[in-house]
């Protein structure tokens, strides 16, 4: 990368930069406190054990969980998977998913693949056009039955959040086990896993300024999932390998710092996305702010820019600015993206769309330089046609 220290980040949904505190932890863990926290017959040991401990008390602290019920993984689409697939091993089959379509590609590719070997059934649930779920229609899938429900607490493209509480009930009323995938939404918005009737929870370190390649499956007492993964049976036999424990002593060093300053910096990034929004919509009269305004991640600002395609826009600034078009788990494949097709946007909406995404190290100047580079972008491809 040419001139990094210039060059804008606002990509934070795709990944957070590590939060120095955090990256402490981590470094500590590679370097001095290195030993295999299954290792039971020395202090090396000993010390990896009680640091992955400590991680599972800070996790459940952030979310209202039990340490017990969190199993240790590579990431969201790991936990992800082994919920899904690790639930329906255990049903009958076909079996019926209730299933989003503005989820992630890694719930709607795990239950596809499911479905293609004739394991499940998919139900699919309604969306309008700011992203957010039709709740009676809702209620009235979870009524005929169904072995899981699959709904986010937030999305990672438009930024809506979802009341999961709301949706936890219902699901609880028709006895439906529910996977809510909370990458997004941790440590940005409160979760309450033990109240909010959900059954399963997946988080990602990577979203929440800690590592890549660690995160969590939270699963409720009493439910059983079968293992994808098998060995050692290190984690109540649900998950084995030897536990990165670098990665999730900075895991459950974030979900202690999130816990300790989401509200403030939170309310910050609102402040920073709001000022930009202003900024671009003063300047762009046609700009359109996708998702749901009122219910929304701090900072989430989706934008489109109507008969100027993303591509145009991401070649002039790419060197200056790093914003998105799109999930960046799904870069590489240049397709539309499922979200805004299934929330029925226009073809021109779609092509114009961009994720801007804001974080705890954004700083006022930033904002202010990003807005020109867009607005001069814009202006500039005006001047062409």
């Amino acid at each position: 990368m040419t001139k990094q220290e210039k060059l804008i980040y606002l990509d934070y949904h795709s990944t957070t930069p590590i939060d120095p505190r955090v990256a402490e932890k981590v470094i500590y863990y590679i370097t001095t406190g290195f030993g295999n926290a299954n290792s039971v017959d020395h202090i090396y040991g000993d010390a990896a054990a009680q640091a992955v401990k400590q991680a599972r008390q800070q996790i459940a602290e952030l979310i209202n969980a039990s340490p017990k019920e969190i199993i240790f993984t590579s990431g969201a689409t790991e936990s992800i998977n082994l919920a899904i697939q690790g639930h329906i091993a255990q049903q009958q089959t076909p079996a019926k998913i209730i299933v989003s379509p503005v989820e992630h590609k890694a719930v709607l590719d795990t239950c596809k693949a499911l479905a293609k070997k004739g394991l499940v059934e998919i139900i699919w649930l309604k969306v309008n056009q700011q992203a957010q779920i039709d709740l009676e229609h809702l209620e009235k899938v979870c009524a005929g039955g169904a072995s899981l429900l699959c709904v986010m607490a937030a999305n990672n493209e438009v930024g809506t959040i979802y009341p999961s509480e709301k949706i936890g009930a219902i699901a609880s009323s028709y006895h439906i086990p529910y996977l809510c995938d909370a990458s997004q939404a941790i440590g940005k918005i409160p979760l309450n896993f033990q109240d909010w009737g959900i059954t399963y929870l997946a988080i990602s370190g990577h979203k929440i300024y800690a590592p890549k390649g660690v995160g969590a499956l939270v699963v409720k007492k009493g439910y059983d999932i079968q293992p994808m993964i098998y060995g050692g049976g290190q984690q109540q036999g649900i998950r084995s390998g030897t536990l990165n424990v670098p990665g999730i002593a900075g895991l459950g060093e974030a979900c202690k710092l999130r816990q300790l300053e989401m509200e403030g910096d939170e309310s910050a990034i609102a402040i920073l996305r709001d000022q930009l929004q202003n900024l671009l919509q003063a300047a762009i009269p046609d700009l359109v702010v996708n998702g749901d305004l009122n219910n929304r991640l701090s900072g989430n600002l989706h934008i489109s820019l109507p008969n100027i395609p993303n591509s145009a826009i991401i070649a002039r600034i790419r060197h200056q600015l790093a914003i998105s078009t799109g999930a960046a788990c799904s870069s590489g494949v240049i397709a539309p993206s499922h979200v805004l097709q299934a929330m029925n946007l226009s073809e021109n909406i779609i092509e114009g769309a961009l994720r801007i995404s804001i974080g705890k190290f954004t700083t006022p100047a930033e904002i202010e330089t990003a807005s020109s580079l867009l607005i001069s972008a814009v202006k500039k491809i005006h001047q062409l046609v």
